[in-house]
């Protein structure tokens, strides 16, 4: 992938821009779990850049995730599981909203239904493999906790203890913002 200096200033500035809104993120919480505004940069830079830069963006908020201590109660359960989820909900999720826009993109003139279109992928696929993850590698601590919060069960406890409020707020804050601010790229860049 050949980058001019404007694309990597660009992405460069979103990396920036996903370090400092992960770290602010982790104080804005919904039940015990932060918020991730960081997935607007992700789409953003998935629907400019495309793929590649959408999955770099998803990296760089998978380690800032684990560097900021958010996943500190799973890595205290376990550590590989913990890495290997963090990373890949994160590399999975801007990969797959850069994969979304440019197929919806090749479907439509409009340019702003292939970015709400990631703007639905991203969160779906961050959450989708965060829950795989909360399957595979913490499933019976993730019991105990569905157990000791009174769910019946622990999928219930998944979808309404874990994800429920956050999964809503990432994907109306996405689907709202992210269009927006594409937009706002866009013009710029036609005046420029």
């Amino acid at each position: 992938m050949n980058l001019s200096t404007k694309q990597i200033a660009g992405i460069g500035l979103l990396t920036a821009i996903v370090i400092v809104l992960q770290f602010m993120g982790s104080f804005i919480h919904v039940g015990i779990f932060s918020i991730s505004l960081v997935l607007i940069p992700i789409v953003v830079g998935a629907s400019v850049y495309r793929s590649k830069a959408g999955a770099w963006l998803g990296l760089i908020f998978g380690l800032v995730v684990l560097a900021s201590g958010d996943a500190g109660a799973f890595l205290a359960i376990n550590v590989p599981g913990t890495i290997i989820t963090v990373i890949l909900k994160g590399t999975l999720a801007g990969l797959g909203a850069g994969a979304i826009y440019t197929a919806v993109s090749k479907l439509t003139d409009n340019k702003l239904i292939p970015v709400a279109a990631a703007a639905v992928a991203c969160p779906v696929i961050n959450t989708g493999i965060f829950l795989i993850g909360c399957r595979l590698f913490f499933y019976d601590t993730i019991a105990g906790w569905a157990a000791g919060a009174g769910f019946e069960s622990v999928g219930t406890y998944f979808i309404f203890g874990l994800v429920g409020m956050n999964f809503v707020i990432e994907l109306l804050i996405n689907v709202v913002l992210s269009p927006i601010i594409v937009r706002i790229i866009t013009i710029g860049k036609k005046t420029v």
